[in-house]
């Protein structure tokens, strides 16, 4: 019976039924589309993010102030605190090892530069210059049968570019500043030899690098020569890590002290920046780890604001289908009214009555939202292809949420129609009246 009424209603009124489907497939359409981006806009836009550089630096706890005159470390070679390169394999072993996506050590040396014309010919005496010593791509073993990640700062500092090509890890080469390039002469291709303390070392130049920082009025090298060159042998003094982060909230800002134990292992498994910071000091003893702000703030700002509009897109649209909804269910009920009123004349409850209108709707919101899923991920591959220039993950557990939305949207817009349905007396609409 039930099945016959709901047929004979839509086979009676189907341009409305239509309308409304419509209405719901463009909502849920829009739902669709918006919650397959913002599943996946977290991480593409937190990689994409990546390119401003690393968004962690790691110190040694014990480090002395720097002195440092236009970018050029002055201190003794020997003065300050240094970590063992050894122990950045375990950077890859903490809770949140896979959104540590690249680092890159750093160890700086005061040198003299000599630049030589020819293999006969006296060297050009250079001023003093700052030598850092980083990987460009390195191989590092993992512990615990984690395997080798390939590091440097290819991946984290992609923006910065070299005229030429970078240096090889294994090689007696470098690259130079821009600024110290363009100041002193030297060109690719080219031999410096760079003393520090009596210990000396001839490089080629294999390019020209411009990061507009003090990189600039540096000469770059392999980390293995600048330990060298700084008697400084598997150490290093300063980490730049890059990690993917969720932006930070009220709760991530807490003091670990006040949290309780279920609030520790909630933080603990969340990446925030703070918590990532906390487990690389867990594994890397004596450093000290440090959110770099300018870009996490930057980062969560950015992806808050996009969340929000996402979200007001998509309980705008809802809003849209419910008001739909609600206005062809309103007109349903008084082009019905004769029938509803011989229904409950007849002996129908009124909880029977709504349910047979309510049945019809959610029958409306099956056939809408399933429509709205498929044109919704249609639209979430037109525009993922446009803002991160790849479509977003076809997720079949979206289909129960959409259309649970579907059915929540229709009844919500039904409630001024359901309640004209219980309250509608029989008789003086069997009257006509």
């Amino acid at each position: 019976m039930f099945l016959r009424i709901v047929k004979d209603s839509f086979a009676r009124q189907p341009r409305r039924k239509l309308l409304a489907a419509a209405a719901l497939a463009l909502g849920t359409a829009v739902a669709t589309a918006t919650l397959s981006i913002t599943l996946d806009s977290g991480d593409r836009m937190a990689r994409e993010f990546r390119s401003l550089g690393a968004n962690l630096l790691v110190r040694p706890q014990a480090d002395t102030l720097p002195l440092e005159i236009g970018g050029v470390d002055y201190r003794p070679v020997e003065s300050g605190a240094y970590l063992p390169v050894a122990d950045l394999g375990r950077l890859k072993t903490i809770f949140w090892r896979n959104n540590i996506i690249g680092f890159a050590p750093f160890l700086e040396a005061p040198v003299a530069l000599r630049r030589e014309e020819s293999a006969s010919a006296a060297g050009v005496e250079l001023p003093r210059a700052l030598l850092i010593g980083t990987w460009y791509r390195h191989e590092v073993t993992v512990p615990e049968g984690g395997g080798v990640f390939v590091t440097g700062v290819a991946s984290t500092h992609p923006w910065w570019r070299v005229a030429g090509r970078w240096f090889d890890d294994a090689a007696q080469e470098c690259v130079v500043g821009a600024a110290l390039a363009q100041r002193t002469g030297i060109s690719a291709g080219q031999v410096l030899e760079l003393d520090a303390g009596g210990r000396s070392m001839r490089l080629t130049v294999t390019g020209i690098l411009t990061t507009g920082g003090q990189e600039d009025e540096a000469v770059l090298a392999p980390l293995d020569l600048a330990q060298k060159l700084s008697n400084r042998s598997g150490q290093y003094r300063r980490l730049f890590v890059s990690a993917l982060t969720k932006p930070e909230d009220v709760f991530s800002r807490r003091e670990r002290a006040s949290m309780t134990a279920a609030e520790y292992d909630l933080w603990y498994c969340s990446p925030y920046i703070s918590s990532i910071s906390h487990q690389i000091g867990e594994r890397l003893s004596g450093v000290d780890v440090r959110p770099i702000r300018q870009i996490a703030e930057a980062e969560g700002q950015i992806l808050t604001r996009v969340g929000g509009l996402m979200w007001l897109v998509t309980l705008a649209a809802l809003l849209a289908a419910a008001i739909a909804v609600a206005a062809t269910a309103g007109t349903t009920v008084l082009e019905r009214a004769c029938e509803i009123g011989l229904m409950k004349a007849l002996g129908a409850r009124r909880a029977m009555v709504g349910a047979f209108f309510l049945g019809e709707q959610w029958l409306l919101a099956l056939v809408g939202g399933a429509a709205g899923y498929g044109a919704g991920l249609v639209l979430a591959h037109f525009a993922g292809q446009h803002i991160f220039g790849i479509s977003p993950e076809i997720r079949l557990i979206l289909l129960p949420v959409v259309l649970g939305v579907a059915a929540l949207v229709t009844m919500l817009g039904s409630l001024l129609a359901l309640r004209r349905i219980t309250r509608l007396d029989p008789a003086p609409v069997l009257r006509g009246e």
